[in-house]
């Protein structure tokens, strides 16, 4: 009896953990190896026991390199990207290795909150006004032309981080310094982003907020799930909390909403593999807010190698995710009522992924959650219940970090609060 060969992908990670669990979870039940390639320092000897390749995110053409190099004369059967920073690095891999993938400057783009703001502009897209502004020196709106509600974002930072509404020119001009700050923090120096000397300022656009999750092969998109997301995202901040699916959206609304992402992904170039996009939708249309070149994970996985799975239909009754809120920046010192948010009627898992007495940053600075409830119910309402009365239960110890001067830039961290 021949055994066929047992097939292999690259997983592209910033963090192995939590967020790479699940693709090991599939890879394991799939009889699939998984390689890493991650950005941690290279200097360690592989401290994790896990063999994982380190190499340089912000160099997407060398991390390549240093890839290619690895991996000669080995099998390589599909690459994943988890997150959005190495996902450039992914494609010059893909590339080189004569896999499927999507362009470089197509993953580049969704990459850049600017360069996707002007191709989905020059595709004829729904789009808000928006400019590229330099922080230093501090701009003075009236100079700009800036008209209010308006909402400043970094250009390549993700998970909404630095992201702030400004209703006014004095609430401007505290997002700007504030953003500034952030961009030259050491944590954010440490990442060597592009762009860091300046911002998008844009529109701010009203509306209900939704997610989606899909597949391109070859060109061909298939959407997995359009996810409500019941809280306002009014500002200041946009910390997001909740996924529900699937969406109460009406049919019309849903099929806008497709067909915006299938005019996206085409203005954008991205013709295969998972994608995550986001819309606001009001009087006024549909808005595309974010199209990424990332999966969530899940079928995601299995698309990767074309392997069962990709083609199956999504389970029956609702679903839903709370990523959950950061309240305020802070040491975390402990977790109450676990037990009490995990006996909740429809919650089906409860995971912690703050570590105990790590500093914990709240929005607009933050960009990792507490952790996560998960819950199915019979219908979208009961999930998102389910899930608030989960985290009503749930009691976070945060203390206040000490204000030590950092060794290198001789800066003092902002008070927590």
């Amino acid at each position: 009896m021949v055994t066929p060969e047992k097939k292999r992908v690259l997983l592209f990670a910033t963090k192995l953990g939590y967020q790479t669990r699940s693709f090991q979870v599939a890879a394991d039940a799939l009889g699939v190896t998984l390689a890493y390639v991650t950005d941690r320092c290279g200097r360690l000897d592989d401290p994790w026991n896990d063999g994982a390749l380190a190499v340089h995110f912000e160099l997407p053409e060398g991390a390549a390199g240093a890839v290619l190099e690895a991996e000669r004369g080995l099998s390589v059967d599909g690459i994943l990207a988890v997150g959005d920073r190495p996902t450039v690095a992914a494609a010059y891999v893909a590339r080189g290795l004569g896999l499927t993938h999507n362009h470089p400057a197509s993953v580049e783009a969704c990459r850049s909150k600017l360069r996707m703001r002007e191709v989905l502009r020059d595709g004829g897209l729904p789009s808000p006004w928006f400019r590229a502004v330099p922080l230093h020196p501090l701009p003075e709106p009236s100079l700009l032309g800036i008209t209010y509600p308006c909402v400043l974002k970094p250009i390549s930072l993700s998970a909404s981080q630095g992201v702030t509404r400004a209703n006014n020119r004095e609430e401007f001009l505290v997002a700007a310094a504030r953003l500034k700050q952030l961009l030259d923090s050491p944590e954010i120096l440490a990442l060597r982003e592009r762009n860091r000397d300046h911002m998008i300022v844009e529109e701010y656009l009203e509306g209900r907020e939704v997610a989606v999750e899909a597949l391109l092969s070859e060109g061909t998109l298939r959407v997995l799930a359009i996810f409500d997301k019941p809280d306002p995202l009014e500002g200041p901040y946009f910390e997001e909390t909740i996924y529900v699916t699937p969406s109460r959206l009406t049919q019309d609304e849903q099929y806008g909403v497709e067909e915006s992402l299938r005019s996206c992904v085409r203005a954008i170039g991205l013709a295969h593999g998972p994608v995550h996009a986001e819309f606001r939708l009001n009087d006024r249309g549909i808005w595309p807010i974010e199209i990424a070149a990332r999966p969530i994970g899940g079928l995601c996985a299995r698309h990767a190698l074309g392997l069962p799975g990709s083609e199956a239909r999504r389970e029956e009754g609702a679903s839903g995710v709370m990523m959950i809120p950061v309240p305020r920046s802070g040491i975390l010192e402990g977790v109450e009522g676990e037990e009490a948010a995990r006996a909740t009627q429809f919650v089906t898992s409860l995971e912690i992924t703050a570590r105990q007495h790590d500093y914990i940053a709240a929005w607009p600075e933050g960009s990792s959650y507490l952790g996560f409830l998960f819950a199915r119910a019979p219908e979208p309402a009961h999930v998102e219940r389910a899930l608030r009365d989960a985290h009503e239960r749930l009691r976070f110890a945060l203390a206040p970090r000490l204000p030590v001067e950092h060794p290198l830039t001789h800066t003092v961290p902002r008070r927590d609060c």
